[in-house]
């Protein structure tokens, strides 16, 4: 079999099984190729970085078909397996079958469902209500029969720690394997020794969050990876360098009346048509024109 015969999920699951994943938040299809030809191994689709780039926070605003129609342009620009944030999964179980049937139809390789309830919060901010355990098994379960690949990976990401406690996570954890979950992400936990010790008491396929500005410290790749964790997720880390960056190019450009000194800072136009493919396309015209 070729390397990239295999379907999205199962070069998901190789990849982990092959040793650790740094997976970076990619928040346009040119940011997951540079990805690709940085060396990453897979990437990921945040809904707050989808979210903020529509302009609203991430409070469960935008739709089914938004992040399906955004996971299928990023599937198209990289042969990368990639992992979508599914929010709730927008809906019940009934309404998680189809979120399962579009995104694994766009490409993708897996995507997470998390138990809060709607209207959903950021996993780092406070206010959010959870959704009885039972609830989020059915949903579990109603994703595991709706995936055509038995490989598309089904993450269960608990929120419960910030809620109802560290305990209550594990709890849930294992009750989210039982129903069928392949991976447990725990969200927002607020130091090294609560990773180590969601590892121990649970033992799966486990993701950590490496958010900045949240609850939980910015823990080094390998030491997660010494713990255990499969998936380590970096998801707005180049989205808000990306915005910083033009935020101060902005600025310079209304109090200078010019960009030059902001020049060393940006991809060169060969660059960036480089990372476009651009001669590849100029190739093929001519040759469709004989």
């Amino acid at each position: 079999m070729e390397p990239n015969s295999a379907s999205p999920g199962r070069r998901l699951r190789e990849a982990w099984a092959a040793g650790a994943v740094a997976v970076p938040g990619v928040f346009c299809p040119l940011v997951a190729r540079m990805a690709e030809r940085l060396g990453f191994r897979a990437v990921y689709l945040s809904g707050g970085a989808l979210s903020a780039l529509t302009g609203v926070p991430d409070v469960g605003l935008l739709t089914l078909t938004e992040f399906v129609d955004e996971a299928r342009r990023v599937t198209q620009a990289t042969s990368l397996p990639l992992l979508c944030d599914a929010d709730t999964g927008f809906g019940e179980a009934l309404n998680v079958e189809r979120t399962v049937r579009l995104f694994e139809a766009a490409g993708a390789a897996g995507i997470h469902l998390e138990d809060q309830q709607l209207p959903k919060r950021c996993g780092h901010l406070s206010g959010k209500q959870l959704v009885e355990p039972e609830a989020m098994a059915a949903k579990l379960r109603a994703a595991t029969a709706a995936r055509r690949d038995r490989d598309f990976v089904i993450v269960a990401r608990t929120d419960a720690r910030g809620v109802t406690g560290f305990d209550d996570a594990v709890r849930r954890a294992r009750l989210y394997l039982q129903a069928g979950a392949d991976a447990i992400f725990p969200e927002a936990l607020e130091s090294a020794e609560e990773f180590a010790a969601f590892a121990k008491e649970v033992q799966a396929p486990l993701l950590a969050n490496m958010t900045e500005f949240g609850r939980g410290p910015l823990l080094d790749f390998a030491a997660l990876a010494g713990m255990g964790y499969k998936v380590v997720l970096y998801p707005l880390t180049a989205l808000r360098a990306a915005l910083r960056a033009a935020q101060e190019t902005l600025a310079e450009i209304r109090q200078r009346g010019h960009q030059r000194d902001r020049l060393p800072a940006m991809l060169t136009r060969a660059e960036l048509y480089d990372l476009l493919g651009y001669s590849g396309y100029e190739a093929r015209d001519r040759a469709y024109f004989g």
